[in-house]
């Protein structure tokens, strides 16, 4: 158990140290920034990276939804469900910490959004509320049916990485413009923290729209895609 809770941090450390690390240090760069199709494939690259490294050790899960879902789904035994929430949740802060360490070296540095999720004044693209929460379930749905997907024994081995990597690009490359993209409580608690103080205000939504979505996506799933 040890060894699958120490994978679980590192994965998610990685996922929020590349991904949001590309929107902090990169999306903007003068002259030569990445952009938000740069940022998209940053994160969907982190979840490949580091499924192929520790998948096999944890699941790859490195989001508290995932692990719902996959509870939801009976992939994945309940009484694990708090402790991998919790290494997701110590790996994301960990890797937050070290991009602020950083990003705090240059002159004039000032934290702002710091990469954190928003709806309102507070959304890239000014949306509401209701379109953040609808946006991030719907997401967080199809991205757990997807995971279900590929790593069912239907599935062809070997590729539900990529599969995931490349669902998680589509969704950033969708809904940065929205909420910055969350689909992920822990990515989305960890940059909260660094943030401007209006982050923890809005911080529920990205923990309740996450969790909703990865149950209906693992109830969809159950419903289709589960055959005798």
């Amino acid at each position: 158990m040890h060894k699958q809770l120490a994978a679980e941090t590192v994965g998610t450390f990685w996922l929020v140290f590349g991904g949001c690390g590309s929107a902090i240090l990169a999306a903007a760069f003068p002259d030569l920034g990445i952009g938000f199709a740069g940022v998209a494939l940053a994160f969907g690259l982190t979840v490949v990276t580091m499924a192929y490294a520790v998948g096999g050790i944890s699941g790859g899960h490195f989001n508290p939804a995932v692990s719902v879902g996959l509870t939801v789904a009976g992939r994945f035994p309940a009484a694990r469900l708090l402790p991998y929430i919790a290494a997701q949740l110590v790996g994301a802060v960990l890797a937050a910490a070290a991009l602020y360490l950083i990003a705090s070296g240059q002159a004039g540095f000032a934290p702002g959004g710091f990469a954190a999720n928003g709806y309102g004044e507070h959304s890239p693209g000014g949306y509401s509320l209701t379109s953040a929460l609808v946006i991030e379930i719907i997401l967080t749905a199809i991205f757990l049916f997807v995971i279900l997907g590929t790593t069912h024994g239907r599935a062809p081995a070997g590729f539900a990485p990529l599969a995931i990597g490349l669902t998680l690009t589509l969704i950033h490359l969708i809904s940065i413009p929205v909420t910055n993209t969350s689909v992920n409580p822990a990515r989305s608690t960890s940059q909260a923290l660094f943030a401007d103080g209006w982050a923890l205000g809005q911080l529920w939504l990205f923990w309740v729209a996450p969790l909703v979505g990865a149950v209906l996506g693992a109830l969809v799933w159950k419903a289709v895609g589960e055959t005798d």
